[in-house]
Protein backbone atom coordinates (compact mmCIF):
# COMPACT_ATOMS: atom_id res chain seq x y z
CA UNK A 1 0.00 0.00 0.00
CA UNK A 2 1.32 3.44 -0.91
CA UNK A 3 0.93 5.85 1.97
CA UNK A 4 1.06 9.54 1.21
CA UNK A 5 1.43 12.21 3.84
CA UNK A 6 0.14 15.74 4.03
CA UNK A 7 2.13 18.58 5.55
CA UNK A 8 0.65 20.08 8.68
CA UNK A 9 1.02 23.63 9.96
CA UNK A 10 1.46 22.81 13.66
CA UNK A 11 3.81 20.19 15.10
CA UNK A 12 2.27 19.80 18.53
CA UNK A 13 -1.20 20.81 19.64
CA UNK A 14 -2.01 21.67 23.27
CA UNK A 15 -5.71 21.40 24.07
CA UNK A 16 -7.13 21.45 27.60
CA UNK A 17 -3.70 20.63 28.95
CA UNK A 18 -3.35 17.48 26.81
CA UNK A 19 -0.30 17.23 24.58
CA UNK A 20 -1.34 15.91 21.16
CA UNK A 21 1.07 13.89 19.01
CA UNK A 22 2.76 15.63 16.08
CA UNK A 23 0.33 16.07 13.18
CA UNK A 24 2.66 14.36 10.72
CA UNK A 25 2.63 11.18 12.79
CA UNK A 26 -1.13 11.33 13.19
CA UNK A 27 -1.59 11.98 9.47
CA UNK A 28 0.51 8.97 8.42
CA UNK A 29 -1.24 6.66 10.86
CA UNK A 30 -4.72 7.93 9.95
CA UNK A 31 -4.08 7.45 6.21
CA UNK A 32 -2.94 3.89 6.84
CA UNK A 33 -5.71 3.07 9.32
CA UNK A 34 -8.47 4.31 7.01
CA UNK A 35 -6.85 2.91 3.86
CA UNK A 36 -7.04 6.23 2.08
CA UNK A 37 -6.32 6.24 -1.64
CA UNK A 38 -3.94 8.97 -2.90
CA UNK A 39 -6.95 10.70 -4.46
CA UNK A 40 -8.57 10.78 -1.02
CA UNK A 41 -5.46 12.35 0.47
CA UNK A 42 -5.54 15.01 -2.23
CA UNK A 43 -9.18 15.76 -1.40
CA UNK A 44 -8.28 16.15 2.26
CA UNK A 45 -5.46 18.55 1.37
CA UNK A 46 -7.87 20.67 -0.65
CA UNK A 47 -10.32 20.73 2.24
CA UNK A 48 -7.54 21.68 4.65
CA UNK A 49 -6.71 24.71 2.54
CA UNK A 50 -10.28 25.83 1.86
CA UNK A 51 -11.72 25.17 5.33
CA UNK A 52 -8.58 25.98 7.35
CA UNK A 53 -8.68 22.60 9.12
CA UNK A 54 -6.09 20.10 10.24
CA UNK A 55 -5.75 16.81 8.37
CA UNK A 56 -7.85 14.79 10.82
CA UNK A 57 -10.68 17.32 10.97
CA UNK A 58 -10.75 17.65 7.18
CA UNK A 59 -10.85 13.85 6.76
CA UNK A 60 -13.79 13.63 9.17
CA UNK A 61 -15.55 16.49 7.37
CA UNK A 62 -15.28 14.59 4.07
CA UNK A 63 -16.47 11.32 5.57
CA UNK A 64 -13.12 9.61 4.96
CA UNK A 65 -12.57 9.05 8.68
CA UNK A 66 -14.63 9.10 11.84
CA UNK A 67 -13.97 10.67 15.21
CA UNK A 68 -13.47 7.15 16.56
CA UNK A 69 -10.75 6.58 13.95
CA UNK A 70 -8.99 9.78 15.00
CA UNK A 71 -9.15 8.91 18.69
CA UNK A 72 -7.91 5.36 18.08
CA UNK A 73 -4.98 6.50 15.95
CA UNK A 74 -4.16 9.31 18.40
CA UNK A 75 -3.97 6.70 21.14
CA UNK A 76 -1.53 4.58 19.10
CA UNK A 77 0.75 7.53 18.45
CA UNK A 78 0.67 8.59 22.09
CA UNK A 79 1.43 5.11 23.42
CA UNK A 80 4.28 4.35 21.05
CA UNK A 81 5.91 7.78 21.12
CA UNK A 82 6.77 10.07 18.27
CA UNK A 83 8.90 8.90 15.38
CA UNK A 84 8.05 5.22 15.99
CA UNK A 85 7.28 3.59 12.65
CA UNK A 86 5.45 0.85 14.57
CA UNK A 87 2.47 3.20 14.65
CA UNK A 88 2.20 3.10 10.87
CA UNK A 89 2.77 -0.64 10.78
CA UNK A 90 0.02 -1.18 13.34
CA UNK A 91 -2.36 1.00 11.37
CA UNK A 92 -1.55 -0.79 8.12
CA UNK A 93 -2.09 -4.19 9.75
CA UNK A 94 -5.53 -3.06 10.82
CA UNK A 95 -6.32 -2.32 7.16
CA UNK A 96 -4.93 -5.64 6.00
CA UNK A 97 -7.07 -7.50 8.55
CA UNK A 98 -10.25 -6.27 6.90
CA UNK A 99 -11.28 -5.66 3.31
CA UNK A 100 -13.93 -3.10 4.17
CA UNK A 101 -12.18 -0.16 5.80
CA UNK A 102 -12.05 2.28 2.89
CA UNK A 103 -14.66 4.99 3.23
CA UNK A 104 -15.82 7.71 0.87
CA UNK A 105 -18.07 10.70 1.47
CA UNK A 106 -21.77 10.54 2.29
CA UNK A 107 -24.32 9.76 -0.42
CA UNK A 108 -27.80 11.23 -0.56
CA UNK A 109 -30.66 8.88 -1.57
CA UNK A 110 -32.42 9.89 -4.77
CA UNK A 111 -35.92 11.32 -4.52
CA UNK A 112 -37.18 8.24 -6.37
CA UNK A 113 -36.44 6.15 -3.31
CA UNK A 114 -39.21 5.85 -0.79
CA UNK A 115 -38.09 6.45 2.77
CA UNK A 116 -39.39 3.42 4.66
CA UNK A 117 -39.64 5.60 7.74
CA UNK A 118 -42.47 7.58 6.14
CA UNK A 119 -45.88 6.81 7.58
CA UNK A 120 -49.25 6.07 5.98
CA UNK A 121 -48.03 4.98 2.58
CA UNK A 122 -48.82 1.64 1.06
CA UNK A 123 -45.32 0.94 -0.19
CA UNK A 124 -43.85 1.92 3.17
CA UNK A 125 -45.93 -0.73 4.91
CA UNK A 126 -44.98 -3.26 2.23
CA UNK A 127 -41.25 -2.66 2.79
CA UNK A 128 -41.68 -2.87 6.55
CA UNK A 129 -43.60 -6.14 6.25
CA UNK A 130 -40.93 -7.59 3.95
CA UNK A 131 -38.21 -6.52 6.39
CA UNK A 132 -40.03 -8.26 9.23
CA UNK A 133 -40.54 -11.44 7.20
CA UNK A 134 -36.85 -11.61 6.30
CA UNK A 135 -35.79 -11.07 9.89
CA UNK A 136 -38.06 -13.90 11.02
CA UNK A 137 -36.70 -16.20 8.32
CA UNK A 138 -33.12 -15.52 9.41
CA UNK A 139 -31.24 -15.26 12.65
CA UNK A 140 -31.55 -11.51 12.95
CA UNK A 141 -29.63 -11.55 16.24
CA UNK A 142 -26.46 -12.55 14.41
CA UNK A 143 -24.37 -10.80 11.80
CA UNK A 144 -23.94 -11.98 8.26
CA UNK A 145 -27.52 -12.18 6.99
CA UNK A 146 -27.03 -11.98 3.21
CA UNK A 147 -29.93 -11.55 0.78
CA UNK A 148 -29.38 -11.61 -2.98
CA UNK A 149 -32.38 -10.21 -4.83
CA UNK A 150 -32.87 -11.83 -8.23
CA UNK A 151 -35.33 -11.32 -11.07
CA UNK A 152 -35.80 -12.76 -14.57
CA UNK A 153 -35.37 -9.50 -16.47
CA UNK A 154 -34.60 -5.82 -16.22
CA UNK A 155 -37.13 -3.17 -15.29
CA UNK A 156 -38.86 -5.28 -12.65
CA UNK A 157 -38.05 -3.00 -9.71
CA UNK A 158 -35.32 -5.18 -8.22
CA UNK A 159 -32.72 -2.42 -7.75
CA UNK A 160 -35.13 0.00 -6.10
CA UNK A 161 -36.41 -2.73 -3.80
CA UNK A 162 -32.80 -3.55 -2.83
CA UNK A 163 -32.13 0.07 -1.91
CA UNK A 164 -35.34 0.56 0.05
CA UNK A 165 -34.93 -2.73 1.89
CA UNK A 166 -31.37 -1.82 2.89
CA UNK A 167 -32.57 1.56 4.14
CA UNK A 168 -35.29 -0.18 6.16
CA UNK A 169 -32.76 -2.46 7.88
CA UNK A 170 -30.43 0.46 8.61
CA UNK A 171 -33.27 2.41 10.22
CA UNK A 172 -33.46 -0.29 12.87
CA UNK A 173 -29.94 0.65 13.89
CA UNK A 174 -28.47 -2.51 12.38
CA UNK A 175 -25.23 -2.36 10.40
CA UNK A 176 -26.36 -2.73 6.78
CA UNK A 177 -24.41 -2.93 3.53
CA UNK A 178 -26.00 -2.48 0.11
CA UNK A 179 -23.94 -4.11 -2.65
CA UNK A 180 -24.47 -3.47 -6.36
CA UNK A 181 -23.27 -6.72 -7.92
CA UNK A 182 -24.95 -5.96 -11.23
CA UNK A 183 -21.72 -5.29 -13.10
CA UNK A 184 -23.52 -5.04 -16.46
CA UNK A 185 -26.31 -2.52 -15.85
CA UNK A 186 -25.68 -1.06 -12.38
CA UNK A 187 -28.32 1.16 -10.81
CA UNK A 188 -27.44 1.79 -7.18
CA UNK A 189 -25.07 4.70 -7.95
CA UNK A 190 -27.99 6.44 -9.69
CA UNK A 191 -30.33 5.80 -6.78
CA UNK A 192 -27.78 7.30 -4.37
CA UNK A 193 -26.33 10.05 -6.59
CA UNK A 194 -22.83 8.57 -6.68
CA UNK A 195 -20.27 9.06 -9.47
CA UNK A 196 -19.51 5.28 -9.66
CA UNK A 197 -15.88 5.82 -10.66
CA UNK A 198 -14.65 2.94 -8.50
CA UNK A 199 -16.64 0.01 -7.20
CA UNK A 200 -17.00 -3.73 -6.75
CA UNK A 201 -15.70 -4.55 -10.25
CA UNK A 202 -12.42 -2.70 -9.75
CA UNK A 203 -11.97 -4.12 -6.27
CA UNK A 204 -12.36 -7.68 -7.54
CA UNK A 205 -10.20 -7.06 -10.58
CA UNK A 206 -7.29 -5.47 -8.70
CA UNK A 207 -7.65 -7.29 -5.40
CA UNK A 208 -7.91 -4.00 -3.50
CA UNK A 209 -10.28 -2.97 -0.67
CA UNK A 210 -13.62 -1.67 -1.98
CA UNK A 211 -14.72 1.93 -1.57
CA UNK A 212 -17.69 2.01 0.80
CA UNK A 213 -19.91 5.08 0.84
CA UNK A 214 -21.84 6.25 3.86
CA UNK A 215 -25.45 7.39 3.49
CA UNK A 216 -26.72 10.73 4.71
CA UNK A 217 -29.00 10.34 7.71
CA UNK A 218 -28.26 6.61 8.06
CA UNK A 219 -25.07 6.16 10.10
CA UNK A 220 -25.43 2.36 10.13
CA UNK A 221 -25.65 2.01 6.34
CA UNK A 222 -22.96 1.73 3.67
CA UNK A 223 -23.17 1.35 -0.11
CA UNK A 224 -20.77 -0.47 -2.41
CA UNK A 225 -21.44 0.61 -5.98
CA UNK A 226 -20.63 -1.57 -8.99
CA UNK A 227 -18.08 0.71 -10.64
CA UNK A 228 -17.57 1.13 -14.40
CA UNK A 229 -18.58 -1.92 -16.42
CA UNK A 230 -15.69 -4.39 -16.76
CA UNK A 231 -15.06 -6.56 -19.84
CA UNK A 232 -15.38 -9.78 -17.79
CA UNK A 233 -18.21 -9.42 -15.22
CA UNK A 234 -19.01 -13.12 -14.95
CA UNK A 235 -15.37 -14.04 -14.34
CA UNK A 236 -15.12 -11.43 -11.57
CA UNK A 237 -18.10 -12.70 -9.56
CA UNK A 238 -16.93 -16.30 -10.13
CA UNK A 239 -13.49 -15.51 -8.72
CA UNK A 240 -12.64 -16.62 -5.19
CA UNK A 241 -12.03 -12.96 -4.37
CA UNK A 242 -15.77 -12.36 -4.51
CA UNK A 243 -16.47 -15.21 -2.12
CA UNK A 244 -13.82 -13.98 0.31
CA UNK A 245 -15.20 -10.45 0.13
CA UNK A 246 -18.74 -11.63 0.92
CA UNK A 247 -17.41 -13.64 3.86
CA UNK A 248 -15.72 -10.48 5.15
CA UNK A 249 -19.02 -8.64 4.77
CA UNK A 250 -20.72 -11.31 6.86
CA UNK A 251 -18.29 -10.66 9.69
CA UNK A 252 -18.78 -6.90 9.71
CA UNK A 253 -22.45 -6.32 8.86
CA UNK A 254 -25.76 -7.52 10.26
CA UNK A 255 -27.52 -7.38 6.91
CA UNK A 256 -26.07 -7.42 3.40
CA UNK A 257 -28.49 -6.73 0.52
CA UNK A 258 -27.11 -7.65 -2.90
CA UNK A 259 -28.43 -6.37 -6.22
CA UNK A 260 -27.85 -8.71 -9.18
CA UNK A 261 -28.13 -8.64 -12.98
CA UNK A 262 -31.15 -10.09 -14.77
CA UNK A 263 -30.95 -13.87 -14.87
CA UNK A 264 -32.45 -14.07 -18.36
CA UNK A 265 -29.52 -12.05 -19.76
CA UNK A 266 -26.53 -13.70 -18.12
CA UNK A 267 -25.42 -16.29 -15.56
CA UNK A 268 -23.79 -13.79 -13.18
CA UNK A 269 -26.71 -13.85 -10.74
CA UNK A 270 -26.51 -17.64 -10.43
CA UNK A 271 -22.93 -17.40 -9.19
CA UNK A 272 -23.86 -14.57 -6.84
CA UNK A 273 -26.76 -16.64 -5.49
CA UNK A 274 -24.37 -19.53 -4.85
CA UNK A 275 -22.11 -17.31 -2.75
CA UNK A 276 -24.95 -15.49 -0.96
CA UNK A 277 -26.72 -18.80 -0.24
CA UNK A 278 -30.09 -17.09 0.18
CA UNK A 279 -32.16 -15.32 -2.45
CA UNK A 280 -35.34 -13.33 -2.71
CA UNK A 281 -37.16 -13.62 -6.04
CA UNK A 282 -38.59 -10.41 -7.52
CA UNK A 283 -41.10 -10.04 -10.36
CA UNK A 284 -43.36 -7.26 -11.60
CA UNK A 285 -47.11 -7.62 -11.87
CA UNK A 286 -48.41 -7.65 -15.45
CA UNK A 287 -44.85 -7.57 -16.79
CA UNK A 288 -42.97 -10.70 -15.77
CA UNK A 289 -44.14 -13.78 -17.66
CA UNK A 290 -44.79 -17.12 -15.99
CA UNK A 291 -42.43 -18.78 -18.45
CA UNK A 292 -39.53 -16.50 -17.47
CA UNK A 293 -40.23 -17.11 -13.78
CA UNK A 294 -40.23 -20.88 -14.26
CA UNK A 295 -37.00 -20.72 -16.22
CA UNK A 296 -35.36 -18.61 -13.52
CA UNK A 297 -36.44 -20.99 -10.75
CA UNK A 298 -35.14 -23.95 -12.76
CA UNK A 299 -31.75 -22.30 -13.14
CA UNK A 300 -31.63 -21.26 -9.48
CA UNK A 301 -32.19 -24.87 -8.41
CA UNK A 302 -28.68 -25.86 -9.50
CA UNK A 303 -27.14 -23.22 -7.20
CA UNK A 304 -28.57 -24.94 -4.11
CA UNK A 305 -29.22 -21.52 -2.63
CA UNK A 306 -32.25 -21.15 -0.39
CA UNK A 307 -35.19 -19.24 -1.85
CA UNK A 308 -36.58 -17.21 1.05
CA UNK A 309 -39.67 -16.04 -0.78
CA UNK A 310 -41.02 -14.11 -3.75
CA UNK A 311 -42.02 -10.47 -4.11
CA UNK A 312 -44.63 -9.43 -6.66
CA UNK A 313 -43.84 -5.80 -7.36
CA UNK A 314 -46.89 -3.66 -8.12
CA UNK A 315 -45.20 -0.26 -7.82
Amino acid sequence: MNVETAEMKVDVEHTDGVIRPPDAELTDALIAHCGMHPKDVARVRDAMASLHLGFADAAVQLGLATRDDVEEVTGWVRERGTGDTGVIETAMRSVQNTSLTVRQGLLRPNSRLLNPGDADRERTETIRALRTDLMLLNDSAQRGNVFALVSPGRGEGRSQLCAELAIAFAQLGRRTLLVDADLRHPRQHLLFNSDNQWGLAQSLDLGQPPYLHGVEGLPEMAVLTAGPQPPNPQELVSNRRFERLVNEMRRQYDFIVVDTPAISECADALQIATVAQRVLVVSRAEATSMASMKDMLRRLAVTESKILGAVLNRF
